[in-house]
Parts: structure tokens; sequence; C-alpha cells
């Protein structure tokens, strides 16, 4: 079994435990390439493309001047990655064990480096997968990346033997995978929040709890997609009822609002 993830476009490059084992991106060409380009767009360019602030671009602008530095701050990629998703993971927690499980099993989708092992050493970067980027290859990432994440998956499939993929990841970035071409069933994920009487979809807890799956299979590597129902963490429960052989849908009640003192 083997779960993708999205990446985050929040960093945090310093809070990282030092000891680590850590391993280098594949497809580096690649992303050579893409920061070739982004290193050549001054801060109003990066603005329109990627639709931030001036000061974010002027940042960016920045990262991309100093990309491939030996200066620039590096880390592994789950635990520099600080969204939603990395907040329930918390990687810089799990034990040696568990992180082992998690490089083997868990995968990051990123527009700069493909396809990222947890461990994966990453530099400062925000560059989402539906960003429009002209590329030789094509006029947006999907069109360049082409089947190059879905080849890096399949044989990380195929080394640790998995029949099962789970997707963790957003919309945006499971559309850089040809899913069918991996030869394997697919599992999908949904997550909801009951109030009122209600089940809803709430992104910041759903993202939460994406994070909080890789955690619980890092810690309890699960076999079959059987197991993944047991998955319990924050009072998510399976909702055996919604769920089938392609999607898992889990459930809780509204947590209780946290007391102010």
């Amino acid at each position: 079994m083997l779960a993708i993830l999205s990446p985050a476009k929040t960093l945090d490059m310093d809070a990282v435990p030092g000891g680590l084992e850590t391993s280098r991106p594949r497809n580096q060409a690649r992303t050579r390439d893409l920061a070739g380009i982004l290193e050549g767009y001054a801060p109003a360019k990066l603005s329109k493309l990627m639709s931030i602030s001036d000061k974010l671009a002027t940042l960016n602008a920045q990262r991309w001047s100093d990309f491939g530095d030996r200066s620039n701050p590096r880390g592994p990629a789950a635990m520099c990655f600080r969204g939603d998703v990395y907040q329930g993971m918390e990687a810089w927690t799990l034990d040696a064990r568990s992180l082992k499980w998690a490089q083997d099993h868990v995968r990051i989708l990123s527009g700069l480096f493909g396809l990222l092992r947890p461990l994966d050493v990453i530099q400062p970067y925000r560059l989402e997968m539906g960003t429009r980027l002209p590329t030789s290859s094509g006029s947006n990432l999907y069109e360049f990346w082409g089947d190059a994440i879905t080849r890096t998956l399949r044989k990380d499939l195929a080394d640790i033997k998995a029949d099962v993929l789970v997707n963790l990841a957003s919309d945006e970035y499971s559309k850089s995978i040809d899913f069918e071409g991996l030869g394997v069933r697919v599992l999908e994920t949904t997550f909801l929040q009951r109030s009122g009487g209600q089940e809803k979809f709430i992104s910041f807890h759903a993202k939460k709890a994406r994070g909080l799956v890789a955690r619980w299979m890092s810690e309890h590597r699960p076999k079959s997609a059987d197991d993944l129902r047991e998955f319990d963490a924050e009072g998510y429960r399976c909702d055996l009822k919604a769920s089938d052989e392609s999607r898992l849908v889990f459930t809780r009640p509204k947590p209780a609002a946290k007391s102010a003192g």
C-alpha cells in the first residue's frame, strides 16, 4: 500500500530534526529546467503567473535566484512543509521505524520536483501544479511533467509490491497522474464533519485529516484497504455504509470549541 499527498505552500526550513538519513529527489534534470525558467521571472511577472501579492512575488523571485546555491537552506520535504496536511502528519515527531515506513510508502506530489519521498531534501520554493507556466513541453505543468510522475509512481509501487494506492492528494495534484496506467487499485478518501444533523466537507479539517491518515499509516503499517478502515485519529470513524471498494468515507462529530482560558 502506498499513499500520495499534496505539498504545502507554507514552509519552515529551520525546525528540522538533525541526524536524519535523507535522500535526494528524483527527476532532478526536470527540476533544474523549471528553476532555470523561473529564475528569469521578475517579481511582477511572478505575481501575475502565480496570482500572488507583490510581497510574495519578491520573496519567490529571490528564492528562484538563490535556487541551487550551496548556502540555500535545505531540509526533508515532509518536515519542511507546514500546511494543514503536514500539521496532521507531524512527520517531525514520528519515530525512526514509522519514518522509515513513510519513506517507502508515502509520496508527495510537487509542481517543481514531480514526486517526492518524505525525506527527499528540498529547497524553499513555491510552484503549484496548476500553474500555467509555459515550457518547451507545453503551456502548463501537467504538460511539462507528462507521464514522468506516473512512471516514477508505478516503479515505487512495484518496488514495495503494493496493489493499492491511497489518494490523499487534492484534485489539482491528482490530475498529474494517469491512475489507469498504474495497474493497481486506487482508493479515494472523503472526510466529513457532522453538525446539526448534517455531514459537511470542511476544507481545513479535510486537509488535516489527510495528514492524520498518512501518520496513522506510518505508525500502524496497514497491509490492505480493509486495515485502513480502522483509522480512528481525532474522532474520525469509517462510515462503512457510505464507503465502497473505491472510496473510504470517514466522519466525525464537530469538535468541541476550545475554551479561551
